[in-house]
């Protein structure tokens, strides 16, 4: 039987002049088959007359009627499968089935829920005119498997997609933070040099809140005034309904689907620095970006114009230091030096960062915690405390974050091991030398004696990286007297006259 590829391919052959013959070689089908199918007007396919009979007698014939339909009718939202209703048969009638039956019973179940079987949900293509909405969104990137110089990765790609010509600006994110949604919209909008009428985002916390009370979200007042600076609206899908946002979903997945290709191209997923992973991305977008170019430069004249310049894309919060010279920001702690204890600072808020300021001033800041309850302790905020007093330290709420390197906590270990709770007040001295001298000698230290294999404690550290100078003896100089004065003596009146060989004395 000749296929319908090889029928079109036969009679573009003999179009072109080829001999009866020839034509036939070329398409692989014999002279005789060529001849017969040569004034068809018919395709092959065109000429099978559906078969209406059963070949084999239908082994559900007694059961179908009976037990099966009236199962799936009672099934409104389709949860049986065919495998599960064939044990359940199985079972009714022993011994009545084969294995090999059920792939029948499989597209008997498909033919009856084709013509009887619940209505299914509609999707709607939706037109986009040119200008009028960008689609918003963050993808997590975890399993893309990301290390940056050996440790995991883990991040967040922001995307802003126009939903007419399916052009995106990207952005990278720690978390899905107002600070990164702020930052990704008008890096994007500034980057495209205009905004669309609308911007279109699922029911992301950065954006909107639970209303109290009600199911229904609301727009946050931060990403209200956002929309208001920019003049756009905003439009949110139903909760769960994901294809509501389908332009920027789909377009997480392609570039998901982009990136992990090119690492895998690449070798490594290992980059020295995030600045080079970032540059990796970027490259990525632009080759995706250039397939968009004839649509976007025609939308790219219907956006709208842009205010004169973007909004400070942080927030500022003011929070009290606590007693445990600590701040609390977002179910996230951070400790601060403990002169700022009672004080009142002000804690600005970046995409990435968390910077603590008094007054005019910035005292600290740090990389912006995920948004999962984390801690950041700087030791040298507290040690000078902690080692008046390390009997603390045993219990300490946050002794996990008082190892700042993997050999710290190897030494204390160590130590565990050799002197029991006598660790706890030489590893807290150890910290202080930390604090007070460099970390790094410390740590260079520590791998030092731990190599070695031997036991060791402070006092033994101590002596490595920072010794006691011990002062050398003065040595006093021989005396030298000096004759010389002698010489300047002057005889006087009832002085001995050395030159008289009968002196005499003139005291009475």
């Amino acid at each position: 039987m000749i296929t319908d590829h090889e029928f079109r391919k036969l009679r573009q052959l003999r179009a072109a002049g080829k001999s009866q013959e020839l034509a036939a070689a070329l398409v692989g089908v014999s002279e005789k088959t060529a001849r017969k199918w040569e004034k068809s007007t018919l395709l092959p396919s065109q000429t099978v007359k559906p078969r209406h009979w059963r070949t084999r007698k239908d082994p559900f014939e007694d059961v179908w009627e009976t037990i099966v339909v009236p199962h799936l009718r009672k099934d409104e939202e389709e949860i049986l499968e065919a495998t599960t209703l064939f044990d359940f048969l199985q079972t009714k009638k022993p011994g009545h089935f084969k294995e090999g039956q059920l792939r029948t019973l499989q597209r008997r179940i498909r033919d009856w829920r084709a013509l009887h079987g619940q209505p299914k949900e509609v999707y709607f293509p939706q037109e986009h005119p040119p200008g009028r909405e960008g689609q918003i969104d963050f993808t997590n990137c975890n399993e893309l498997k990301v290390t940056i110089a050996g440790q995991a990765f883990p991040h967040l790609i922001f995307q802003f997609i126009l939903s007419h010509s399916g052009y995106r600006q990207i952005s990278l994110a720690k978390s899905e933070t107002f600070e990164a949604l702020s930052q990704g919209i008008q890096n994007a909008v500034w980057g495209l040099g205009g905004t669309p009428a609308v911007w279109r985002t699922d029911n992301l916390s950065a954006a909107t809140h639970q209303l109290k009370d009600e199911a229904e979200r609301q727009l946050t007042e931060r990403y209200a005034d956002l929309l208001k600076y920019y003049g756009t609206e905003s439009t949110r899908i139903n909760a769960g309904e994901s294809n509501e946002n389908g332009v920027v979903e789909k377009g997480n997945d392609i570039l998901k689907r982009a990136v992990n290709q090119a690492l895998q191209l690449r070798g490594s997923r290992d980059f020295p620095d995030v600045e080079d992973y970032w540059s990796f991305v970027l490259a990525i977008a632009a080759k995706l970006n250039r397939r968009k170019e004839d649509a976007f430069r025609e939308e790219v004249t219907r956006l709208k114009a842009l205010p004169k310049a973007p909004l400070p894309c942080y927030t500022d919060v003011q929070r009290t230091v606590n007693r445990y010279s600590c701040i609390r920001i977002h179910k996230q702690t951070y400790s601060v030096p403990s002169q700022l204890i009672g004080y009142k600072v002000i804690v600005r808020l970046h995409p990435a960062a968390v910077e603590v300021r008094y007054g005019p001033r910035s005292v600290e800041t740090y990389e912006r915690l995920p948004a999962d309850g984390g801690r950041s302790i700087a030791y040298r905020h507290i040690i000078h405390s902690l080692v008046r007093k390390p009997g603390a330290f045993a219990r300490y709420k946050y002794r996990e974050e008082l190892f700042p390197t993997l050999w710290f906590r190897k030494a204390y270990d160590a130590l565990k091991e050799w002197r029991g709770e006598r660790a706890d007040v030489d590893y807290v001295r150890i910290l202080h030398l930390a604090a007070t001298n460099s970390e790094q000698d410390v740590e260079q230290a520590i791998e030092l004696l731990l190599d070695t294999g031997e036991r060791f404690d402070y006092g033994d550290l101590k002596a490595l990286v920072a010794p006691q100078e011990v002062p050398e003896a003065e040595l006093i100089p021989p005396l030298q007297p000096d004759l010389s004065v002698y010489d300047d003596i002057y005889l006087t009146e009832g002085e001995i006259d050395v030159t008289n060989s009968n002196p005499t004395t003139i005291c009475q």
